[in-house]
């Protein structure tokens, strides 16, 4: 595999990457808060992290992916509130979904996937090494990172001390020593159905201790990529970065990797804003294999347009993608076709440019339907096995939902009628629900995926 770099948001440049351990990489990548089901936009992290490491696998390396839960959150215990539920209740039901959504993406699993709520031991341990070091305080009840004490707070985000706002609004201010100073572990309130005994009091952890604590306990401090999206470079990364510091005298991670964001109308997708497509749902209109094609569409590091026509367009090119399969016979392909198959993943190897080796890969495509003479399908199953899509090219035994074959039968009756026109529109009908009808020999055949 040719030399990897990658963005490291911290030095602000592509750098070369380099495993800390030779042969082995761990990678922690901040996963979802899990008080409702996750939206397409959360699940961009997922599908960029699980192909990297993919990517790093093909190259012969040993991948350690962690990706934690936290399900221990205010934000669990408002909308436990709100639907008068207990939030440990509602927190397992939707991490529950959180893995059936994200089993639908077909790239497997995390090898660990932590929970803030299985991790309190570590958490706790956490919090005190930083109050004796002198970087965190009891309040009340509450503990409180001093983020004055960490002389290269802020070296991360890039953003001035002094005008960094910790999103936690008036609570605890009064308690706080500095404005600027954030929770470690809050003290349990009126209400709240579950709360961890800690030397200094019931309660539970603030939300960048958690990650903290769970990444090094599974990869230790100073493991090689810390990734996420870019909304949570501060202050959630900022923080995990400064209590790391603090409390072990090392960087948490050597290289910081942040996807983009998806957007609507160039706002950013979330849960607070309302503007957010179920992961589920655009699974079930659009399919596995185009959410993961749309993804790869863009650099990862870029935001990406939400709309039904990226997604569309993604379904489209499974359909080439399934048609090359085809055919392409078993075997090696030809010689001449071997420097687009380099370039694809020579785009990889460079910033894991997925948008750039998807243009070498279509390219492969081209040039394969052009020639006379049958082609292997080994470089186009290398290169679509690296982005979890391998499965395009084998036999489909995917069977229409009776409604699509309904309508395939009356548009064949309306053809066979002469009423073309009636027919036109069965076809789209077909194409909009993801198939397409393909007629042939008098009859016809439907193909997952539209043309």
């Amino acid at each position: 595999m040719a030399e990897l770099r990658l963005y490291d948001t911290f030095a602000r440049d592509v750098r070369r990457f380099e495993p800390r351990e030779t042969g082995r990489v761990g990678i922690y990548v901040c996963g979802p808060t899990v008080y409702g089901r996750i939206h397409i936009g959360n699940a961009r992290p997922f599908v960029v992290f699980s192909l990297l490491k993919r990517f790093f696998e093909y190259g012969g390396l040993d991948v350690t992916l962690v990706v934690n839960v936290t399900d221990v959150n205010d934000k669990i215990y408002t909308a436990a509130a709100a639907a008068g539920r207990s939030s440990i209740e509602l927190a397992a039901e939707m991490t529950s979904f959180y893995v059936a959504d994200t089993d639908r993406l077909g790239l497997g699993r995390p090898d660990h996937e932590p929970l803030a709520s299985q991790s309190i031991e570590a958490i706790v341990d956490y919090i005190a090494a930083l109050i004796a070091s002198g970087n965190a305080y009891e309040a009340s009840g509450d503990v409180y990172f001093r983020v004055r004490s960490d002389a290269r707070y802020g070296a991360l985000s890039r953003r001035e001390v002094d005008q960094m706002d910790q999103g936690e609004g008036v609570e605890g201010a009064a308690r706080k020593e500095d404005p600027l100073d954030f929770a470690l572990w809050k003290t349990a309130k009126t209400g709240e159905d579950s709360s961890w005994e800690a030397p200094w009091g019931g309660g539970r952890p603030g939300w960048h201790i958690e990650c903290s604590a769970m990444a090094e306990a599974l990869l230790g401090a100073g493991f090689d990529i810390h990734g996420g999206g870019l909304d949570l470079l501060f202050p959630h990364h900022e923080n995990e970065a400064a209590q790391t510091r603090c409390a072990r005298g090392t960087e948490l991670a050597r290289f910081w990797v942040h996807n983009g964001m998806l957007e609507l109308a160039t706002e950013k997708m979330s849960k607070s804003l309302g503007n957010i497509a179920p992961l589920h749902e655009v699974l079930d209109r659009f399919g596995r294999d185009a959410v993961v094609l749309y993804f790869c569409g863009a650099h990862y590091r870029q935001p990406i347009d939400f709309a039904d026509e990226p997604l569309a367009q993604a379904r489209r090119g499974v359909a080439r993608l399934r048609e090359a399969g085809r055919r392409l016979i078993d075997g090696p392909s030809p010689a001449e076709l071997a420097p687009l198959r380099e370039r694809f993943f020579a785009s990889l190897a460079e910033d894991f440019n997925t948008a750039a080796a998807l243009a070498a890969m279509w390219e492969w495509v081209r040039e394969a339907n052009r020639r006379e003479t049958a082609v292997g399908r080994a470089d186009l199953v290398e290169m679509l096995d690296v982005i979890g899509l391998a499965n395009l090219l084998e036999a489909s035994d995917e069977t229409a939902p009776a409604e699509i074959a309904e309508l395939a039968a009356a548009r064949q009756l309306a053809r066979g009628s002469g009423d073309f026109a009636r027919a036109d529109e069965l076809r789209a009908q077909i194409a909009a629900a993801g198939w397409t009808v393909r007629d042939a020999g008098g009859g016809y055949s439907l193909i997952p995926g539209d043309d």
